[in-house]
């Protein structure tokens, strides 16, 4: 008996301890005036289903001012991540250059890739690393980053830092017009918002 109780003992632990290395990166939504959790869905990159699960709802009916709970994805383990402090403002020059002429949900996404990557065992841990990265970004390679931001992309990168993915956990965008690249188009797309999709 008591084996079993040190056992179950030793099993909890590591269980408790492996929940503990876990980051959801979820985020609260509140409704507003003409949504429904299919405008919400399609608004953040996640599911009807997802939104329902994660938020205990049995039906479609939701209410102004209500808080929604936002899955960004599975939860995933925890890498040392390194920040500074021009952080904010490198990811925002960034989302400038990328996304200046997206909707600001687009904004958040192009943050959000960079934010997924530094997440990423097979990328640099820091969001300098993941800028900087050899070709990573066409901005960088033709210096548009440089250029200052605009206030939305500092909040988009704010946001993006926080937490909100309306990519829905993607590693990579791009313009579909703008390429014809045959390994970008392999990646597997999961999402699209504007002019940009959204791959894994």
């Amino acid at each position: 008996m008591k084996r079993n109780l040190w056992l179950v003992a030793i099993l909890l632990m590591a269980a408790a301890m492996f929940m503990a290395q876990q980051v959801k990166a979820d985020w609260v939504y509140t409704v507003k005036r003409g949504d429904s959790l299919y405008k919400i869905a399609r608004k953040t990159g996640t599911t009807v289903k997802a939104l329902k699960n994660r938020n205990g709802l049995r039906s479609n009916l939701i209410r102004i001012g209500q808080r929604i709970t936002i899955p960004t994805g599975k939860a995933t383990t925890t890498k040392k991540v390194t920040r500074k402090a021009g952080d904010i403002e490198l990811l925002a020059r960034i989302i400038h250059a990328e996304a200046g002429s997206e909707p600001y949900i687009g904004k958040v996404a192009v943050g959000a890739v960079i934010m997924n990557r530094v997440q990423n065992p097979k990328f640099p841990s820091s969001i300098a690393g993941v800028v900087y990265q050899p070709h990573a970004f066409e901005s960088v390679s033709n210096g548009l980053y440089t250029k200052p931001a605009s206030k939305a992309s500092r909040k988009a990168a704010q946001d993006a830092i926080s937490g909100w993915d309306p990519s829905g956990g993607a590693l990579y965008f791009f313009n579909p017009a703008k390429t014809r690249n045959a390994w970008i188009w392999a990646r597997k797309i999961i999402n699209r918002i504007g002019k940009h999709v959204f791959a894994i």
